[in-house]
């Protein structure tokens, strides 16, 4: 009768234990179906026009276009003036504002890091890619206004010195 009572004592622990471990099991895999549903979206290269909350600026080195208040802002790659994808669809309300007739200024930035001429000359590169693009989509060259490139502090995000903005002149 002793080896019966230690028999049912024993499957009493293993249900217990399998139990327990069905259980683990259950939380580890409903967590990670949780979390993988609760990642934010992935960052697209192009957001869209929006008068909302400004787009805080992603450290990258990837050329993007964020539009922030109706400032259009170019992000380059370090040494490129390619301009990222969705550059024209990023311009549209610029372009027709271009188009009739209000004056777009570009102004372009770099950081202090390397040779101050080849940066600026860099930021300068970046600009015309940029003013050729509004060009291209039918804005008049004499309605764009290229600002001097200014150079920005290296205290903060260096992907913030390798841009180009549009503006509409108010």
């Amino acid at each position: 009768m002793n080896t019966q009572d230690n028999e049912s004592e024993h499957r009493v622990v293993g249900v217990v234990l399998v139990t327990l471990i069905l259980l683990i099991v259950g939380f580890v895999i409903g967590f990670g179906i949780h979390t993988s549903q609760a990642k934010p979206p992935m960052v697209a290269e192009t957001v869209p026009t929006s008068t909302a909350s400004p787009t805080p600026a992603v450290l990258t080195d990837e050329a993007r276009v964020v539009v922030e208040q109706g400032v259009v802002k170019f992000y380059f790659a370090s040494g490129k003036a390619d301009l990222a994808a969705g550059a024209q669809e990023a311009l549209a309300a610029t372009v027709t504002a271009g188009k009739s007739g209000q004056r777009l200024i570009l102004s372009g930035f770099h950081d202090a890091t390397g040779d101050p001429l080849k940066n600026a000359e860099l930021a300068k590169q970046r600009a015309l890619s940029v003013r050729d693009a509004l060009v291209a989509a039918g804005v008049a060259e004499s309605a764009i206004e290229l600002k001097k490139p200014e150079q920005m502090p290296n205290d903060g995000d260096l992907a913030e010195a390798r841009r180009v903005e549009v503006m509409i002149q108010p």
